[in-house]
């Protein structure tokens, strides 16, 4: 039977462009949108313009920090306001990846449903409870608000985007365990990888996505090194793949470390960290060491974030209270005695609010707090090439 969408000559679909933290999405209604996966993914890819490293012919940035997708409908939840899908556009494959969560994204979420009118806006905050639908966890996201519509100017900075904005604040503290069932998903603090000859101890977390861990020392690291240095080393990329393979067949994700990359490409994101040290970011801020607890370096989709995810803020700010992990090992004294932790990473420092008590010798995550901006940059309508689809 011939589908209805292909009686048309044209296929347009209302969307917004949402920066959200230091990533940037692509927001569909879910009513705009198949309820058939298969198509719904070929109609996404489309207007993405994937698969194609340039996205030349879609929405898509041509990277993985703009490549990404956000699909909002109504609540299925009762106790949320909002349903929320990330997706993880690729642009070398015909994949959405669904796996995983976005924190960066889940800033815009919250400002995207006050001004839809999918909340109903209460000032001078509007607290949106979001069902994240890839890890069935609750975010609450709270969103400034004036005049029935969330506010954008702010005095508030995040390094990694230019100029200042409304601060939002996101509670992840529901989302502990939501991939795997356990904050500590192996059961252990540290564990051990062995690959041929060599042998790497790893901390892997449960909070917001799946996060390896490693000492970048162990690999040859000094802790501070540049997206292409990072990103242009084939041999530490191949390593950090095997090893996130691993990682992956231990926990069940897939039934061969070897298809991990192509099953389960966006997580578990995979993290570098190094005790402080002063370092210069990729925009010229000079990070000092008295200003950050721990410098890390994450690798997802194989390449380096050029900031730090929100999910990945998360998982670090959890797996730091855990004690013996790598990152607990490596974290200031400050770190240690404080509610607040700060990430130095490759575009300056974002903090986490991050609290936990120890129940019967297991660490239990209390808080997980974390600050973003957002705005909406454009609303309008995609024209889907509907060649691409059928």
């Amino acid at each position: 039977m011939k589908c209805c969408y292909f009686e048309k000559e044209s296929l347009e679909i209302k969307c917004s462009i949402v920066r959200g933290g230091t990533s940037k999405g692509i927001f569909i209604m879910e009513n705009e949108l198949p309820k058939d996966q298969k198509l719904r993914d070929k109609i996404i890819l489309s207007i993405f313009g994937s698969p194609d490293v340039r996205q030349i012919d879609g929405l898509g940035g041509a990277d993985t920090l703009t490549s990404k997708l956000a699909i909002i409908g109504p609540s299925t939840r009762k106790d949320a306001d909002i349903d929320y899908t990330f997706g993880q556009v690729s642009f070398v494959d015909s994949f959405v990846d669904y796996g995983g969560n976005c924190g960066n994204i889940s800033s815009g979420v919250g400002i995207y449903a006050v001004d839809n009118g999918l909340v109903e806006a209460i000032e001078p905050i509007t607290k949106v409870k979001v069902h994240l639908t890839n890890t069935k966890r609750i975010l609450e996201v709270e969103v400034p608000v004036k005049n029935g519509k969330a506010i954008v100017n702010g005095d508030f900075k995040i390094d990694g985007v230019p100029g200042t904005g409304a601060k939002i604040t996101l509670d992840w503290s529901d989302v502990v365990g939501g991939i795997t069932g356990k904050l500590l998903p192996t059961g252990n603090a540290k564990d051990i990888v062995s690959i041929g000859n060599e042998s790497f101890e790893v901390s892997v977390v449960d909070a917001g996505n799946i996060v390896i861990f490693i000492e970048a020392e162990k690999l040859g690291l000094i802790g501070t090194e540049t997206a292409s240095e990072i990103d242009n080393n084939k041999e530490l990329m191949n390593k950090i793949e095997r090893i996130r393979g691993e990682i992956c067949f231990k926990l069940g994700l897939v039934d061969s470390w070897e298809k991990a990359a192509k099953e389960t490409p966006y997580q578990p994101f995979f993290a570098m960290v190094s005790r402080s040290q002063n370092y210069k970011a990729f925009n010229g801020i000079e990070v000092s060491k008295e200003d950050v607890d721990i410098v890390s370096r994450l690798v997802f989709m194989l390449k380096m974030h050029k900031t730090y995810p929100v999910t990945g803020t998360v998982g670090t700010g959890a797996i730091a209270r855990v004690k013996g992990s790598i990152v607990y090992n490596l974290l200031s004294q400050k770190g240690k005695e404080s509610d607040k932790i700060d990430i130095g990473h490759p575009g300056g420092v974002i903090p986490v609010e991050s609290t936990a008590e120890y129940v019967d010798n297991e660490c239990k995550i209390t808080r997980l707090g974390v600050y973003r901006t957002a705005r909406i940059i454009l609303d309008g309508r995609v024209f889907v090439n509907l060649e691409s689809i059928k």
